[in-house]
């Protein structure tokens, strides 16, 4: 019985730790990252909008999911700037290198968002 109790129990109680610490990453980046605030004000527009003009589940799905990329997206960027600022302050090229990757990426992310809400307005 305490083998079946303990295969249920510690998988679970790692969930609730790994939501404990998403939601603890959430928190931080709303509260030090403008532009993920400004994303998700977007988002909150763009989720109605998506839900009145898509037509069919797949087309909101698209609308809905390139904008949530965005935000997945600057998150993973903002990890990577927190990671680049806490090994040093100093400029150095590969630093530079990972922030600009970083933010390169946000921006693809928006412009795949943007063209995906261009083509579905326009079909």
């Amino acid at each position: 019985m305490g083998l079946i109790r303990a295969a249920v129990i510690v998988p679970i109680r790692r969930i609730i730790a790994a939501t404990r610490y998403s939601w603890r990453g959430l928190h931080q980046g709303w509260r030090t990252q403008a532009a993920l605030r400004y994303e998700c004000y977007i988002l909150l527009i763009a989720i109605p909008v998506a839900w009145w003009i898509g037509e069919t589940t797949v087309e909101r799905a698209l609308l809905v999911g390139s904008c949530l990329l965005v935000i997945v997206v600057e998150v993973i960027n903002s990890a990577i700037e927190t990671v680049v600022d806490r090994i040093g302050s100093d400029l150095h090229e590969l630093s530079g290198r990972a922030k600009d990757l970083g933010s390169a990426a946000v921006f693809c992310s928006i412009v795949l968002a943007a063209v995906i809400w261009f083509m579905l307005w326009l079909g």
